[in-house]
């Protein structure tokens, strides 16, 4: 046998699916097996499999071992003579296997290959060929010199910056998203290092094989797509915690123990700066708009009250107290930028409307706030008026110039700014447009485009593949979908490269399947089309539920002397109510007996999906499926008529 393609799998069905369709087109005419070992996913990965792809060996474990492990479990079956390490995040060209067998035959020397990668956009990936991790090679990488001079052989060594793309090259570290290698130099090297959960296994393995005798290459001649996850964005915790601590096993496996020691000095210092700037990023990003808002809100009523203390309140003469711009304005200011938020006026784009009725209802509070407090701290209700008015024209208006400004996004003028070309045959075509619209999605213009050796004129086709750049360009077109049924790889491969610098969002339909995947990340929400998809980390639905536990625990609250005494445990009642009603706890989330890191996060909650399960021992495989239901296809109706059904359980302890 020829080749043994690897592929291990958690929880990413539809994107593994995409894979396997790749992979199996591209074994055309060589002896060759493929193997997923599943990492126990719950979102239906090894039904999918056994389903539609018959021929692949399936290893399903029973809980995550890990990227290692489950390779060296195919690894130990595996009957090629070459063997391919393959993340299921990956498309591969219709030629990839074949010129990477010829390279590789030809050089008896070649231990290992990998070829070039990009992203989902088009953008070359540049871990596609990278340096030996030494410690001043990592010390330029984790301080950003690397990223300061991408080209310098000294500085971006851990990327080889300094060496073609376009050509190939013997290099020394392999990418473990595609990772091809000679079965006599993996047993000579031995198997994956299974010390190494996640990253570093590959530049572990690619030093291994060196020293066993062999030499590492990078195969220009091929692509391959890779889309890249949540835990691999270089800004994410999660990222700058795992990968840092995975250098520094590597370190201490290969180094001399000063050496070591020094690593893990610059390593360690590297996470907390790394950390420290994601957090600072992060928290400057999540408030820049809402504090611009809050100056402009302030300095705004400053000004009203100068002119209608002078021109109006205080004709004769006089002026307010100063608690009315020490108090007063900065809660104004705060109601209406709650107001804003709760009407989604800080998601990006958004709309003039979202931010018009956000001030309108956080005008509504404050109106009903200010006839509630006591006569002292009523100063004027025609300032609060006349804020309320400014905030309504200022803030659209200051969307407005920074998006001239600074070129972002900030605004959307139309619900129905979608522009879409679909490149494919009709039948197929139509059936992705279908899709696009079953997945909520409102486009204001759609047309197809033929794929190469197709004339169609009729309809919605508006050009040739090969005028797709100029069609993109003229129609201004944000989206483009390639139908990879009536596609070769290359072709995809070739156009996704040359529409890179425009910009447009680009996706891929696999053949006969009910979604569409792009995208630069396998985790961006909304980077495929599904035909059901509601699903709760929405940014409407998390404010939707977070309204619905702040209403109804006010409600309860004020509800006490009646109900108090129907509650199972009311000793929990109030604490209940309260940690709901501060965002600590929410009425009703996942059951937390079984894992729930594939969905998105939510607090602890008082009621639990599985509640009306009558058993005490609720089945793993039941209780997962319903879970994954809840966060799919979200409803604030059903939290609210689950809470009305379970009422008496409303003071029953929570889990942490």
């Amino acid at each position: 046998m020829k080749l043994s393609v690897i592929i291990v799998n958690y929880n990413v069905k539809y994107f593994l699916e995409q894979c396997l369709s790749s992979v199996f087109q591209a074994l055309k005419g060589i002896e060759s097996e493929v193997f997923v070992v599943d990492n126990d996913s719950v979102d239906g990965s090894v039904e999918m499999v056994r389903e539609k792809f018959p021929l692949v060996k399936v290893i399903a474990n029973r809980e995550n071992v890990g990227f290692s492990k489950a390779n060296n479990q195919a690894i130990r079956k595996a009957g090629g003579e070459y063997i391919l390490l393959l993340n299921p995040d990956t498309v591969v060209e219709e030629q990839t296997f074949t010129k990477s067998i010829a390279f590789m035959d030809q050089r008896p020397e070649a231990g290992a290959l990998g070829v070039k990668m990009m992203d989902g956009k088009g953008n070359y990936l540049p871990e596609s060929k990278r340096g030996l991790p030494s410690p001043w090679v990592a010390f330029y990488k984790i301080f950003g010199l690397t990223s300061l001079f991408p080209k310098s052989k000294r500085f971006a060594r851990y990327y080889l910056g300094h060496l073609d793309k376009e050509t190939n090259q013997e290099v020394e570290v392999l990418a473990g998203a595609y990772m091809f290698m000679r079965k006599e130099a993996l047993e000579k090297a031995g198997l994956l290092d299974e010390t190494f959960f996640m990253y570093g296994e590959d530049i572990d393995l690619s030093y291994r094989i060196v020293k066993a005798g062999f030499k590492n290459y990078y195969l220009a001649e091929t692509s391959i797509i890779h889309y890249k996850g949540e835990s691999t964005k270089k800004g994410s915790l999660n990222y700058v915690y795992v990968f840092y601590k995975a250098m520094i096993i590597f370190a201490e496996k290969h180094f001399n123990s000063n050496y070591a020691r020094f690593f893990r000095f610059f390593i360690l210092l590297a996470i907390y700066l790394r950390a420290g700037m994601a957090l600072f990023k992060r928290a400057l990003t999540a408030l820049a708009l809402p504090l611009m808002d809050a100056a402009i809100l302030i300095s705004g009523l400053f000004y009203i009250k100068e002119y209608w203390e002078n021109n109006h309140r205080f004709v004769v003469g006089g002026e307010y107290s100063l608690e009315l711009i020490r108090i007063a304005f900065p809660l104004y200011a705060l109601g209406w930028i709650v107001g804003i938020y709760l009407n989604g006026g800080y998601e990006r784009p958004t709309r003039i409307v979202q931010l018009l009725r956000g001030i309108f209802f956080g005008s509504i509070a404050l109106i009903v706030g200010y006839s509630l407090v006591s006569e002292e701290y009523r100063f004027s209700r025609a300032i609060l008026l006349l804020g309320g008015v400014w905030a309504a024209l200022s803030i659209p208006f200051s969307r407005l110039l920074l998006q001239k400004i600074t070129g972002l996004r900030l605004l959307s003028t139309s619900s129905k700014d979608k522009r879409l070309i679909i490149v494919g045959q009709p039948d197929e075509a139509e059936r992705v447009e279908k899709m696009v619209e079953q997945a909520h999605t409102v486009v204001s213009y759609a047309a197809f485009v033929n794929p190469p050796g197709s004339s169609v004129v009729s309809g919605k086709y508006t050009g040739s593949f090969d005028q797709l750049s100029e069609i993109v360009r003229v129609f201004e077109i944000d989206e483009v979908i390639f139908c990879a049924r009536d596609l070769s790889g290359n072709d995809i491969f070739r156009k996704m490269t040359e529409l890179n610098p425009t910009g447009v969002e680009i996706k891929i339909a696999p053949i006969e399947s009910q979604f569409v995947i792009g995208s630069n990340s396998i985790d961006t929400q909304g980077s495929w089309y599904t035909v059901q998809f509601n699903d709760i980390s929405r940014p409407a639905n998390k404010r939707a539920k977070r309204l619905l536990d702040i209403g109804s625990s006010l409600l309860l609250l004020l509800a006490a002397p009646l109900i108090f005494w129907w509650m199972r445990n009311p000793g929990h009642y109030f604490k209940n109510v309260c940690t709901t009603l501060i965002g600590r706890t929410t009425w009703l989330a996942y059951d937390p007996s079984v894992s729930t890191e594939h969905l998105p996060k939510l607090k602890p909650s008082i009621l639990k999906t599985t509640e009306m399960m009558r058993s005490t021992k609720v089945d793993p495989r039941a209780c997962n499926h319903i879970n994954q239901l809840y966060a799919k296809d979200y409803s604030v109706w059903y939290d609210l008529n689950f809470m009305l059904s379970h009422f008496r359980k409303l003071g029953q302890p929570w889990e942490s």
